[in-house]
């Protein structure tokens, strides 16, 4: 029987669906927010879709996270009908589904004019200038996750309020939580190995019912869709046992915020370390250095790619595991940006901005793109900072916008950007980013009751 995982071509694609005796598969696609959306498609459908490509409804690029419709797009509107758009099968992303008898899920992605929208093709158009340049990209995402005891039914009759967590308190690294949850734990395990998104370290996080799952290094492109699946099916498998997993940036204001963590590395054509220099200090090579520079200088400019939702915002507070400045330290923990120093396998960036409501093909492009800019330029970093982060005042040209408002606008008129993303891709994404904050401002908060309704 063929494995899921050495499916590499078409025809590898239609053998394995031919050997479980397939009638029909799954086919997702992730949309701009990084929810993946899909359906069941037959058998022929997909020999088809295979060999031609198939159709999507291009509403896809063309709505929210809660399926509301974007009103000042250009792409894809009522102006034009909703017209369907030309996707294409990814085929050596087979998965099994372990908990559907036999089922294969396929990842799909947007083609032709609908690819420069495309959060995997615009992660793919960063990688081929990193190619160009020559150097392969590693990487790896760290997220944190929140628990819950509840089911998509009792979080809303309860209306989001005094939710049960998995666990109680505060006990970070815990043995005591991990061991009277191990069948948990080893079920999350299991999926993560079964669908080829595997965990290096699971562990819980400081805050009641929080985990943080470290997925294993790979290339760029695969450990993208990585951290996509794991996300998705990380739900599904809560949901599936009666519990719920949020990755939103912060879900409470009494609780710190969730990180979703990207490790990058950089390898020349023979295969070396690009970061790795015995010679300089911290193990840093120019290249690194570069890298870390482009990634300082334009974190504001890209924070919108990286920072996704008004609830990221919530999460860059003080005090609250979040940098607020685009600060790079050594093996430091209170800054944007964390080198880690190591051998030549293990030199490495932590881009600890991001957090885990983003998506992590975007993400991933931002991060990656900021670095590839300063590698082209030789632009070199402010001084690092050492100690608190938080407690230091920073230079003004690294201080980060504080809204998704402010972040969406310096995302649109940004030069670098478009240079990197695509000008299409900027005025599409930064539109999605402004229509979220108008719907926010659309409503009225439990703190604007509470502080106003009796006494202003």
């Amino acid at each position: 029987m063929l494995d899921p995982r050495n499916v590499k071509t078409i025809q590898d694609a239609k053998s394995i669906v031919e050997e479980r005796e397939l009638t029909h598969v799954k086919v997702g696609l992730f949309d701009v927010d990084g929810v993946m959306r899909g359906k069941y498609i037959s058998k022929a459908k997909f020999f088809s879709a295979l060999d031609s490509g198939f159709a999507f409804c291009d509403v896809i690029l063309g709505w929210d996270s809660n399926d509301q419709l974007y009103d000042n797009v250009t792409y894809t509107g009522w102006h034009t009908g909703y017209p369907d758009a030309p996707v294409r099968i990814v085929a050596d992303s087979c998965r099994s589904i372990p908990f559907e008898d036999k089922m294969l899920l396929f990842i799909a992605e947007f083609s032709d004019q609908a690819e420069r929208l495309c959060p995997r093709g615009i992660l793919r158009k960063v990688l081929n200038r990193s190619e160009s340049l020559g150097f392969e990209v590693t990487a790896a995402f760290e997220y944190e996750f929140f628990m819950f005891n509840e089911t998509p039914d009792s979080i809303r009759e309860k209306n989001y309020k005094n939710l049960t967590t998995l666990s109680p308190g505060f006990f970070g690294y815990s043995m005591l939580r991990n061991g009277v949850h191990s069948d948990l734990y080893k079920q999350i395990l299991k999926l993560s190995e079964d669908m080829d998104f595997p965990i290096e370290g699971l562990h819980t996080e400081t805050g009641p019912g929080v985990l943080e799952a470290a997925i294993t290094y790979d290339n760029a492109s695969n450990a993208a869709d990585k951290a996509a699946l794991f996300k998705t099916f990380i739900k599904i498998w809560a949901q599936r046992n009666d519990m719920m997993a949020t990755f939103m940036a912060k879900w409470s204001k009494e609780l710190p915020g969730q990180g979703g963590h990207i490790h990058i590395s950089l390898k020349d054509k023979e295969g070396k370390s690009a970061f790795y220099d015995p010679n300089n200090e911290h193990n840093m090579s120019d290249t690194q250095r570069h890298f870390l520079a482009g990634q300082q200088k334009y974190m504001a400019e890209f924070l919108a790619m990286i920072a996704p939702t008004v609830n990221s915002y919530s999460r860059m507070v003080p005090g609250m595991w979040a940098p607020l400045d685009a600060t790079w330290g050594v093996e430091n923990r209170t800054t944007a940006l964390r080198v880690i120093p190591g051998n030549a396998k293990s030199q490495r960036l932590e881009y600890r901005l991001a957090s885990s409501d983003a998506n992590p093909y975007l993400a991933l492009a931002a991060a990656l793109a900021s670095g590839l800019k300063g590698i082209e330029n030789k632009l070199e970093p402010h001084a690092q900072v050492k100690g608190n982060a938080y407690d230091q005042e920073q230079p003004k040209e690294i201080k980060l916008p504080e809204t998704l408002f402010e972040a969406a606008i310096m995302f649109k008129h940004s030069v670098v950007a478009k240079e990197m993303f695509g000008a299409e891709f900027v005025e599409h994404f930064a539109a999605t980013r402004e229509w979220e904050e108008r719907e926010f401002r659309k409503h009225v908060t439990d703190w604007e009751l509470e502080r106003y309704f009796e006494i202003i």
